[in-house]
Order: C-alpha cells, then structure tokens, then sequence
C-alpha cells in the first residue's frame, strides 16, 4: 500500500529553462513593439517627403504646360511608362480649381479640391498640397494611408516571424545551457545518492558552482562526522566481543571442570544447568554484537568479489559446529555468480543467522533449501506456517514465531538490520510459495549497474 504522497518537487533545469526562453521570447517581443513603432515614424517621414518632393518636381513642369496649352483646352493625364502600380498620384488645378494636369491614377484616388497648401489627412488619403504663380497654380499630391499600413504591417511582420523559430531554437539552446551549467550539480547529486548503502567517503566537489561549494563541504564534514561515529561503534562492538567472551568462556571452562569433579547427585545437576545458561549467555552476546556491528555500518566491501566462497564457508562451519550439514541441499552457481559489493564477512552473518533460524525452526527430519543465485539468496524450510499478521513482526528483536525451539529472537532481526543498511531487500512468506507450509526468507540484490 502506497504512502501519502508528499508535495511534488519542481525542477531547476526545468524552471530555469522555461523562465529563460519565456523572457527571451518576450524580450524579443518587446523589442519588435518598439522597433515597429520607430518603423512606422520613420516610414511616414519617407512618405511625407516623398510626397513633398513629387509636389515639387510636378510644379515647373505643370507651369511650362499651362504655358504652352491653348484655352479651353482638356486636362491632361500623364501616361504611363509601363505597367505599374502608382502609389502616389498627383493633381494640377489652377486658381479656379480646374484640373490641369493629372497622373493616370488619379481619377481613381479622388483628390478633393480647395485643401489648404501643406500636409492634409483624410478619411483614406495623405495628401501634400503646394500653390505657385500667386496661387493660379496648385499642386496636390497624394497616397493611400492604406499603403502605409499595409507597409508598416509588413514591416513588422518581417520582425515578428522570427519569434516563431527563435522560441524553440531558444528554448532548446537554453535548455542545452542549464543542463551542461547544472551537470556538476546533478553529478554531486548522484554522488551523494551512491553513498546511500553505506559508502561514506567525501563527495568530489570539483566543477560545482560557488553556490554550492559550502554545501559540498557541509556535506562531507556530516558524513566524516558519521563516519567516526560508526567506526567508534564497531571499535566498541569489537573490544566488547572480546571482553564479554574471555570471562564467559572463562566461567564455563571452570564449571566444566567443576561439574567433571562434582559426584553424580544435585550439586552436579546444578553446575551443569550452570554450564547450560553461560552457553546460551554466550550466545546471545554473540548475536547482540552481531545486531551492533549490522546497525552500525561497514556492510560494503570496498571490492565486489562472488559471495559463494563466503557460503560454502558458512555451510561447512555450521556442519563442523552442528553436525547438520546433511539437512541443508545448497544451490550454487557454478561460476560463483556475479561479483558483490556486500561486506564478506556481513554476507556471513546473514547466511549464518537464516540458515541456522531454518534449522532451528524447521520441522524434524527436512532438509532446509539455501539457493544463491545472482539477484538473490534464499533459505526455505519446511514447517508449520506463520501467520502472514506476524511476519512482519519477526524482523524486529526478540521477537518469535509460533515454534518451541530454544532461541533468542535475534536472527532475522540481525539479518534484517545488515539488508537495511547494505540497502538489500529482505522479504518473508510463509507458507512457501507454492507450498502447504513452511517459511522461506529471501535477500533480493540490487541490479547491477549498466555498462
């Protein structure tokens, strides 16, 4: 069953490279705004002389032609060279307003008559108008204000339509930017993320950002500070197994001895139950310090190397110790398996406690099934089943399952703490799967990294 789920993290590559391309593209718009703006100034001044200047070109040669034009004589329209779109038309009229000369166009234009000499707008025309002669002469020149538009607009266009291929070439160039400037940040992330099962040596800071330089220090100085935390641990694990084993084998040597001169009678039975609890004292200091040393860290092995030598080691102890080398049927790869970054002498204690917990637990006369392949180690024994209500239970110390064999409820636990801090996954069913019955206990390895 999934867990709450906490509030959702937002990416810095993501919003740094969104908010750049966004301020790019709008910074790009702001500028066409502004440029449109200028351009259309600039775009009314060049037509506006450009009107100025045909007013005053037309002028003496509408002069010579009234001149040389007999009365009464018709308006006359200026031909055209060739084919081609007149975009400023102009108009002579005299004192009186009649049409004098013409461009070809300008019957089409409209041009009114009687507009004061300068710049005049009307409701589609802008229009340029110089008298000459005292007024007997007029020139009026004029153009579309939808020509303008059309020209200003085109302009602009001509500035926007970049905008459509720079947003994702800039988005795509800014992402490429973030992600190469935030490369030495996700590679101290990863870092960090790799010392997750149990590696705690620094964390390389080279090529990280000065942002981030005290928090690569800070970082480091944590896990030295854990570090000698955890070595201070195992150094005490370490002088308390040998502290605690010396005094204990030493008052069990004696009431060995004791109950070997004792005669047969009560002073003998009670040296013997003597003997009995300094064993079981034994043992369980053994497993405590087996708890300490699993919770304490150092379950990595600098150098992977295969873990069956490890086993077969295991196996051929626990027969020289128990004599029940024939109930195990072990399962070998023949090539030893792949290397493991797991502790040897950690892959031995959790061998040892779940092979000896199946022994202990399993019923009479079967044979307890050990299987280490590459991605998992499995004990299984046959025996009555576990309530799936207390499975979870028997990880924790001193707990037990439904069984009457002697035991201190530590096994699975120490197993359960050097998976934990190995980061292994550590998984009970009962029955077997498959099975009636029976318990069976799996070590699931991490998949090895891709080459």
């Amino acid at each position: 069953m999934n867990g709450p789920r906490g509030p959702r993290r937002w990416s810095l590559r993501r919003r740094l490279g969104l908010w750049l391309a966004v301020s790019v593209a709008a910074l790009w718009l702001a500028a066409a705004t502004v440029a449109g703006l200028v351009l259309r100034r600039e775009i009314d001044e060049v037509f506006d002389s450009a009107l100025q200047e045909v007013a005053q070109r037309v002028l003496p040669l509408a002069y010579s032609e009234l001149l040389a034009r007999e009365d009464g004589a018709a308006p006359q329209h200026m031909a055209p060279v060739g084919p081609h779109r007149e975009y400023i038309t102009y108009v002579v009229r005299d004192g009186e307003g009649r049409v004098l000369l013409q461009s070809s166009d300008a019957e089409l234009m409209d041009i009114p008559s009687g507009l004061a000499p300068g710049f005049q707008d009307t409701a589609r025309l802008r229009t340029y108008t110089e008298a000459a002669v005292r007024g007997t002469i007029v020139v009026t020149t004029a153009e579309d204000l939808g020509h303008r538009a059309a020209a200003v607009r085109r302009a602009v266009m001509a500035l926007l339509w970049p905008l459509v291929a720079l947003v994702p070439i800039a988005l795509a160039a800014v992402w490429l930017t973030v992600r190469l400037s935030l490369e030495p940040v996700l590679a101290f992330r990863h870092a960090i993320a790799a010392r997750g099962r149990g590696n705690l040596t620094p964390v390389a800071a080279d090529g990280l950002p000065e942002e981030m330089a005290p928090v690569a220090a800070a970082v480091n100085a944590l896990m030295e500070r854990l570090r000698g935390a955890l070595e201070a641990e195992r150094g005490f694990a370490a002088n308390s197994a040998h502290e605690l084993r010396t005094p204990i084998a030493a008052a069990l040597a004696q009431t060995q001895r004791l109950i070997a001169e004792l005669p047969d009678g009560p002073g003998q039975e009670r040296a013997r139950a003597i003997a009995g609890a300094l064993r079981r004292l034994s043992r369980l200091s053994e497993k405590l310090l087996q708890l300490a040393k699993a919770e304490g860290g150092g379950l990595l092995a600098e150098t992977p190397a295969p873990l069956a030598p490890v086993l077969r080691h295991v196996v051929a102890d626990i027969d020289r110790q128990t004599g029940r080398g024939a109930d195990l049927v072990v399962t070998i790869p023949p090539d030893g398996g792949p290397p493991s970054d797991l502790d040897p002498d950690a892959f031995a204690v959790l061998a040892r406690n779940l092979i000896e917990n199946a022994l202990k637990h399993g019923a009479p006369d079967t044979t307890v099934e050990v299987r280490l392949s590459p991605d998992r180690f499995e004990v299984s024994n046959p025996g009555p089943a576990v309530p799936a209500d207390r499975l979870g239970a028997l990880l924790r110390p001193f707990e037990r399952g439904p069984t009457e064999a002697a035991g201190s409820g530590l096994g699975l636990a120490i197993a359960a703490a050097i998976c934990r801090g190995a980061g292994l996954e550590l998984d009970l069913a009962s029955p077997i799967p498959g099975a009636a019955d029976g318990f069976c206990a799996t070590v699931r390895f991490p998949a090895p990294p891709r080459s």
